[in-house]
């Protein structure tokens, strides 16, 4: 059973920056297929970016060239640096992982707890 806790939401201003982290337990994230969704209030959550296992990587149009997704094995964490942060950025932000590949669907068997992004 794999377990996921994101950390690194707040507040910041529009234009600026935040990572967000996600720690996994339970299995190796380098055995994991992995992804980011978020859901603002009153909207459908949907798929942010993604990360394979063999490195490829697919981002939602309207966070391509301002989001980056990574990974570090070594310490079994997901990354999601924002740049250029815009105010329908903000929302819930959630881990997702499984063991098979959904891209940016969200059949994800395992999911974290969410943590809140907030630009203004």
């Amino acid at each position: 059973h794999v377990q996921l806790v994101e950390s690194g939401g707040g507040s910041v201003q529009a234009g600026g920056s935040l990572r967000l982290s996600c720690a996994a337990s339970g299995s190796a994230v380098s055995n994991l297929y992995m992804a980011w969704f978020r859901q603002a209030p009153g909207k459908e959550r949907e798929g942010v970016a993604y990360l394979a296992i063999n490195g490829g990587t697919d981002y939602t149009y309207a966070v391509a060239g301002r989001f980056t997704i990574s990974k570090d094995n070594a310490k079994d964490t997901l990354y999601l640096q924002m740049d250029s942060l815009k105010p329908e950025d903000s929302a819930m932000y959630y881990c997702a992982a499984d063991q098979y590949a959904f891209g940016l669907g969200n059949a994800y068997r395992y999911w974290g707890q969410g943590t809140q992004v907030t630009v203004s």
